[in-house]
């Protein structure tokens, strides 16, 4: 009679494996007693609705961005359509003299039509998905700043409330990053089309031939994409109450991508949560903020935002490889 040894097991995560999971959680929570210790501000409702405000419009952004990373794609433009919708809006108010609501919705759609260009290349034509949005980041930014040079100022209260008012003493672009979540939430954990998401991201021929629709999936989001960015062009030229075409949304590309992986979406597809998205949101956004407060230097605070993404691209190929190690001991302890 013989005996097979029993097969690894694998549900038995190493310390390493648990500080992977949840390195961004001890992360965020350093910084918060960190930055607590350094100053007494940091802790105060008023900061606390502060760091809630400024990291509303990233978590818009990195909802659909995390999605579409899940897929294997990504947006690199989106700072330059926030740019370029929030000063279509604000050229609308001040020189032509629409109405903030008709201003408001050329910037919603202005943006999904800036996404969908991006969608159509990328999804139709199997162009690389960083080029193309590194070419529209030049393109959408080149035709802002030669429509308009002088930044368009003075929006009116009704654009002013969505900047700067608050619901219940919660700001009201804070109300709508939680909707936007909340429905990104639900779409990725409740829906069939979800479950896509990760499908073509693992694997998109296969999901191909299971009848999944992987171009169809993937230029919608692009759309998405580019309709949340219309929906932060919005939001920070009225906190602004201005819209500088040069500056407007400059930088955006590169945080929301540094939340989403930070929040633990694999770059090469197929993984990520939105809670993770969240947490990655909100490490930025109190990093951002106790720098600020400890009058860290500018440029400290680039070096250390960079930093961030390199050490989240070093995180997500670390859990790669551990996640293949893992998947060959399975393969090994079944043919045992």
């Amino acid at each position: 009679m013989t005996t097979t040894a029993p097969a690894p097991r694998l549900a038995r995560r190493s310390w390493t494996a648990i500080v992977l999971r949840f390195a961004l959680l001890i992360g965020l929570l350093a910084l918060v007693a960190y930055f607590s210790a350094a100053s007494n501000l940091f802790l105060s409702a008023g900061n606390i609705r502060n760091i809630l405000l400024s990291s509303s419009v990233l978590l818009i952004l990195a909802v659909p961005q995390a999605v579409l990373v899940i897929m294997g794609y990504v947006d690199l433009s989106v700072g330059s359509i926030i740019g370029l919708t929030g000063v279509a809006m604000g050229m609308q108010i001040t020189d032509a003299g629409w109405s903030p609501w008709a201003a408001m919705l050329l910037a919603l759609v202005l943006g999904t039509v800036a996404g969908l260009v991006n969608g159509v290349l990328i999804s139709y034509t199997r162009l690389s998905p960083i080029i193309v949005t590194l070419g529209t980041l030049q393109l959408y930014r080149g035709i802002t700043e030669g429509v308009k040079q002088n930044p368009p100022a003075g929006f009116g209260e009704l654009i002013g409330v969505f900047g700067r008012g608050t619901l219940f003493g919660v700001p009201i672009a804070v109300w709508i990053s939680l909707l936007v979540f909340a429905l990104g939430a639900l779409f990725l954990y409740r829906s069939a089309a979800g479950r896509h998401v990760y499908a073509i991201g693992v694997n998109a021929d296969a999901a191909f031939l299971s009848g999944i629709r992987t171009k169809r999936l993937p230029l919608l989001f692009y759309g998405l994409i580019g309709l949340a960015a219309g929906i932060g062009g919005i939001l920070l030229a009225a906190r602004l109450d201005s819209a500088p075409p040069t500056t407007l949304g400059n930088g955006m590309e590169l945080n929301v991508l540094t939340a989403v992986l930070l929040g633990g979406v694999a770059f090469s597809g197929g993984r990520g949560t939105m809670v993770g998205v969240l947490l990655g949101v909100l490490f930025l956004g109190v990093l951002s903020n106790g720098m600020t407060l400890t009058n860290v230097p500018y440029w400290a605070q680039s070096i250390a935002t960079g930093s961030a993404l390199v050490i989240a691209a070093g995180l997500d190929e670390l859990s790669q490889k551990r996640g293949a190690v893992r998947r060959i001991l399975s393969v090994k302890g079944a043919a045992q």
